[in-house]
């Protein structure tokens, strides 16, 4: 099944929203990700699929997605967005050579699906003023590749998902396999590349690398909380340009938003074996910052070849809390004092004063 778009070829999307077809809640996300109940479909909706094809010569599909961002922030809309291309429970999927533009939500968002190649495509949405509008979120996928891209979007430019909370948890879908390689990423109001907070099926087998970022409000995040359960491990960041960013590199442990009160405040989401290779950049406030937690740490972690502009001339903008890892060879800025600081050929040069020490400053940002 294929969709060509040609050249200057648009899709555009209605702005009423009682021409959109509403659909039962995705089921790891329980009731509704903004409402209760139904939600809203997508433009470009496809379940239970095999070969899958959109592409063209950089046509349009244009979500009109004002007037939804309106309603949302006066709360006149009784269900929940929906992205603008939504492909479920499908398998060997190949998007490339289109332009997304102004979801009504997220964007692009594959759901439960495995085999997806994302390649040659234009994301955007205004950066302020519209709610939610992730470029791509690969949401409990498996073998995925994103690349040779370019994403200017009002939220996340990728958020890699697998359920919210209990929800997530029981539905047990797990992102994994996935490559992000050679994107140029925007976002003046959340992150670059994230991972979560929906991360409840569990994130792991992710490398992104190549990446540049600019004049955004952060470059890559990892975001839980308590209640969360899952696990985000053997995550690779290599070659990213942050050019600048208010914080480059942002991992928080309370990111407290749950789909109802049904949710399981033991359940601990676990945070692991993370590596940082080749981090460089200029006009960086802070770089790091890391709000790990007694609760859920953040451990095994490894910084190696970094080298950061910055604009604050303030102590502690290698901020910590409760982080166990090390340092490999030299960065620039000083790294907090949680992490072990090994030469290049492995011999412990320092060791860290304590793990659990907390160096996270409330800077303005």
């Amino acid at each position: 099944m294929t969709l060509f778009l040609a050249e200057n070829a648009v899709i555009l999307g209605t702005d009423d929203e009682k021409y959109w077809p509403l659909m039962p809640p995705l089921p790891s996300y329980g009731y509704g990700r903004e409402h209760p109940g139904p939600r809203y479909g997508s433009l470009i909706h496809g379940q239970n699929l095999k070969d899958i094809v959109i592409t063209g010569h950089n046509g349009s599909i244009d979500g009109q997605g004002k007037t939804w961002w309106e309603k949302h922030r006066r709360r006149l809309l009784n269900y929940t967005r929906g992205p603008l291309v939504q492909i479920m429970w499908s398998s060997d999927i190949h998007i490339s050579d289109i332009t997304l533009r102004n979801s009504p939500f997220w964007t692009l968002h594959p759901y439960d699906c495995t085999n997806i190649s994302i390649r040659n495509v234009t994301v955007l949405a205004p950066l302020s003023e519209a709610p939610n509008t992730d470029g791509i979120d690969p949401d409990s996928c498996e073998n995925v590749i994103i690349e040779d891209s370019y994403i200017s979007v009002g939220d996340d430019g990728i958020a890699i998902k697998s359920g919210w909370d209990q929800y997530g948890i029981a539905y047990g879908r797990p992102s994994t396999n996935i490559l992000v390689r050679n994107l140029i990423v925007r976002s003046t109001v959340s992150a670059g590349i994230s991972i979560g907070s929906e991360m409840s099926g569990g994130v792991s087998n992710i490398t992104i690398e190549n990446l540049y970022v600019w004049n955004s409000r952060r470059a890559v995040r990892i975001k839980t909380s308590l209640g969360r359960g899952g696990y985000v491990r053997n995550i690779t960041y290599r070659n990213l340009t942050l050019d600048n960013v208010r914080v480059g590199i942002v991992i928080k442990t309370d990111y407290n938003e749950h789909p109802d009160e049904g949710y399981d405040p033991k359940a601990i989401p676990i945070i692991e074996k993370i590596s940082f290779t080749g981090i460089h950049g200029q006009g960086v406030r802070i770089p790091v910052r890391i709000y790990g937690s007694q609760e859920i740490p953040v451990r095994n972690i490894t910084f190696r070849d970094m080298s950061v502009g910055i604009t604050y001339k303030k102590k502690r903008i290698f901020q910590c809390s409760f982080v166990h890892g090390q340092v490999i060879g030299r960065i620039f800025p000083a790294p907090c004092e949680n992490l072990d600081i090994y030469d290049e050929q492995g011999k412990l040069v320092k060791q860290a004063l304590s793990h659990n020490s907390t160096e996270i400053a409330d800077y303005e940002f």
